[in-house]
């Protein structure tokens, strides 16, 4: 089911490092409150310099409002439920990734395992394999990368889109120790890398501590709620720098 990640801004069980007593909906309700129910229809994201390579993702819903299908332009990611509960999803499973929708040069998101959490429970640093050519060997070699994760003091905006799906239900069903039964890999780690928040920058550093990219995620907000953002992806040498700009709608906009 590695394609839960599509609405995740998204280790094994292995190597969790910490207990979670909470389920996934509680620990949300704890840090934002009782969060007012918007469910995303699309988001626009246009490079400022060409805009003719913007891209475009929509969200569709059936008459009970559960998400049916996420489509980017390609690929489609399909929702299927039974008696009410989330049963499939098939498909493309990288719409709505943060490190996708900006190209970033690393995947921390889908192979990282989690650092540390910050005081709301969010991952903020995550660590993640890079593989380096070695000049004087001519082999590759394994070093690990970190990603620091900083938000706003705002909800995650696809929250309540991802309950549509049925998918906070399935990550509800998780538990976050090392004595649990064993589990499905990839929902363990979506669990572990769901935010409750919403992210604002991403920092990534190689094995020496030194940045090597960084996205700055500036949004604007009608309530709890981004309508827009204004997004840097700026690699430190200075060769892949990129500033989009990204409309959030909502449904019944």
């Amino acid at each position: 089911m590695k394609r839960i990640n599509c609405l995740l801004l998204l280790s094994s069980i292995a190597v969790i490092n910490f207990s979670c007593e909470k389920s996934t909906s509680e620990e949300f309700e704890d840090v934002n409150g009782n969060v007012e129910t918007k469910l995303i229809t699309s988001i626009d994201v246009t490079p400022v310099e060409d805009t003719d390579e913007s891209s475009n993702i929509l969200f569709s819903y059936n008459g009970d409002l559960r998400l049916t299908s996420i489509f980017d332009g390609t690929e489609t990611t399909n929702f299927t439920y039974e008696d009410g509960n989330l049963s499939n999803v098939t498909g493309n499973g990288d719409n709505g990734n943060v490190e996708e929708l900006y190209e970033s040069p690393y995947d921390a998101f889908e192979t990282g395992q989690v650092e540390e959490y910050d005081e709301n429970g969010n991952p903020s640093v995550l660590q993640f394999i890079e593989y380096d050519y070695d000049y004087m060997t001519g082999e590759e070699e394994v070093v690990y990368y970190t990603a620091e994760i900083s938000y706003d003091n705002k909800p995650n905006p696809f929250y309540k889109t991802a309950e549509a799906a049925g998918i906070i239900d399935v990550l509800d069903q998780i538990k976050l120790n090392f004595a649990a039964a064993p589990q499905a890999e990839e929902i363990v780690r979506a669990k572990a890398l769901f935010p409750n928040n919403n992210p604002s920058q991403i920092v990534y550093k190689n094995a020496e501590g030194e940045i090597e990219h960084t996205i700055n995620l500036s949004y604007t907000y009608d309530g709890d709620y981004p309508t827009a953002a204004t997004v840097s992806s700026a690699s430190a040498d200075g060769g892949d720098n990129v500033t989009y700009l990204t409309t959030f709608t909502y449904y019944g906009d």
